[in-house]
């Protein structure tokens, strides 16, 4: 599914028009990408949580050159779905 596929979806089940919908769901991106970009965490309660994640400095070899590279801690954007959101995708039957 797309974004424009969530925009028609949303647009459809609750009467709003397309553009307004699409200016909410780019508002609602923006704002999740902007708390994570500052560091802050973002719980959304039956959904799931977008989390920054650190990742500790490590070793790494580079097997052609045969030498080894450091690379140094950073941080990632992560998604931990709710418990019922994981029970409600394993119910799934294809």
């Amino acid at each position: 599914m797309t974004k424009a596929d969530i925009v028609n979806e949303i647009s459809k089940s609750t009467g709003i028009d397309k553009i307004s919908v699409q200016k909410t769901v780019e508002a609602f991106m923006e704002a999740v990408k902007g708390s994570m970009t500052s560091g802050k965490n973002v719980y959304l309660r039956g959904f799931g949580s977008f989390i920054v994640k650190k990742r500790a400095e490590k070793t790494a070899r580079n097997i052609s050159k045969n030498t080894t590279i450091i690379i140094p801690e950073h941080f990632i954007p992560s998604f931990k779905p709710a418990k019922s959101f994981v029970s409600a995708v394993k119910t799934i039957k294809k």
